[in-house]
């Protein structure tokens, strides 16, 4: 049981990373705040897929950074 406790907070610390970087991106209000914070959010979801965590496979994260690289291309 300890184990699977042990996962579950280190599961939820790096969705909880992931979400909060995603959230900077979505909200930045020129490119270049968005470009900024993109490499923060790449790496997060990179070691998250290479680890298994928090429910990112490879594919997961692939979506995740094209969908935040599609936000940052719509901004001005």
């Amino acid at each position: 049981m300890l184990q699977a406790e042990k996962a579950n907070a280190m599961n939820r610390s790096t969705r909880s990373a992931i979400r909060t970087a995603l959230k900077a991106v979505r909200s930045a209000t020129t490119k270049e705040e968005a470009l900024k914070a993109m490499p923060a959010l790449f790496s997060m979801l990179d070691k998250a897929a290479a680890k298994g965590r928090a429910g990112f496979c490879a594919n997961r994260a692939a979506n995740y950074k094209a969908k935040a690289a599609k936000v940052v291309n719509s901004l001005a």
